[in-house]
């Protein structure tokens, strides 16, 4: 099963639903995807509504990962020959197989609203496709294959969105993006840039001090230069 494509959603996602086939890859990240080379992936953001309200499912990376080690994420990896055209179902298929490898969600549950336009991760060269869904039909999740995540987490959009929870981090490269603090994890990089944006679009964003800034710590640098090249976006 592939999920359902093009579902009702309850009234807080209809906002970020009905902006999904306007949005550009210039409105999500300055990084976008060359026209020739990279690695197609998918990554599932998967929408819920859980005991403390709307929620989003969030993975941390195993340390022992070759890229972005460490890192919360959402779940995704590589397209494989078997889920098709990037350009067609195939980013789809790859972000609630790779769902259900890492986490246990059931494509079943999932009712897919759309695929955003494609982003460039440079330390790792993937090309990743956002897939955005709204979880119908939540169920227990947990860790399935440990040699890819270390952690699972559904947090809560007002925990995300908690002004407290916001700041800037730096990397010793120059780079500057946005994090959240949130269940004892850092988000950064990639996956905190597009749920900045993603909480604008949705119209969940609150207002918060962008001149709060800190540098990203060394183990947490340790981690995310493994098997990278420069500082993720």
């Amino acid at each position: 099963m592939t999920g359902t494509v093009g579902a009702d959603v309850p009234a807080w996602l209809g906002q970020l639903a009905a902006a999904l086939p306007h949005v550009t890859g210039e409105q999500l990240s300055r990084f976008l995807p060359p026209e020739t080379g990279g690695r197609s992936s998918a990554v599932l953001v998967l929408f819920g509504e859980g005991e403390l309200g709307p929620d989003v499912l969030l993975i941390e990376r195993a340390h022992t990962m070759r890229s972005h080690a460490g890192q919360p994420a959402f779940p995704g990896g590589a397209l494989d020959p078997a889920d098709g055209d990037p350009e067609g179902d195939g980013p789809v298929r790859a972000a609630l197989r790779e769902a259900a490898e890492e986490v246990g969600v059931e494509p079943g549950s999932v009712d897919v609203l759309g695929v955003l336009p494609a982003l460039w991760l440079p330390p790792s060269g993937f090309v990743v496709h956002p897939v955005v869904a709204w979880w119908r039909d939540p169920h227990a999740v947990h860790v399935v294959d440990a040699r890819e995540v270390a952690a699972v987490a559904r947090v809560p959009l007002t925990e995300l969105a908690d002004p407290a929870a916001r700041l800037q981090v730096t990397h010793p490269s120059g780079w500057v993006g946005p994090a959240f603090e949130v269940r004892d994890l850092l988000v950064w990089g990639f996956t905190a840039g597009l749920l900045d944006r993603l909480l604008a679009l949705g119209g969940w964003e609150r207002p918060w001090d962008r001149t709060r800034s800190r540098p990203l710590d060394e183990r947490t640098l340790r981690l995310a230069r493994r098997g990278t090249t420069p500082a993720s976006g």
